[in-house]
């Protein structure tokens, strides 16, 4: 993480479904991005894991306590009807995939997750 900073680039961390984030409290000095997996990683079209609210919750937590300008990025099931969780939680930043490509009408799923994001 001082590696990729020093070179003047933004650092992050990703942690897996399984992953504690243990870790996060000794690095958050360094970090720019921390990036909760909501589905294991590997194949689109998974459906969210509901334990991700509960580690986004504990990471906001974490980034609000540092006092860091750090965004907090949720990956893996993000749909229209999970996203204001997912916000609710502390998430600032969302990665739809199949949600999103999975349908013919991209902007009408867009719409929906702007929707239920300004609700």
């Amino acid at each position: 993480l001082q590696l990729i900073r020093s070179k003047g680039c933004a650092a992050g961390l990703v942690f897996n479904p399984a992953a504690p984030l243990d870790v996060l409290e000794w690095v958050i000095d360094k970090v720019d991005l921390v990036l909760i997996m909501s589905v294991n990683p590997g194949f689109g079209g998974q459906s969210f894991i509901d334990s991700a609210l509960r580690k986004t919750e504990r990471a906001r937590r974490l980034i609000d306590a540092s006092g860091r300008d750090i965004r907090l990025e949720v990956d893996g099931g993000i749909k229209a009807d999970n996203i204001r969780r997912v916000a609710d939680a502390g998430a600032d930043t969302f990665v739809a995939g199949s949600a999103i490509f999975g349908q013919k009408d991209y902007r009408a799923v867009i719409d929906a997750m702007r929707s239920a994001l300004a609700a």
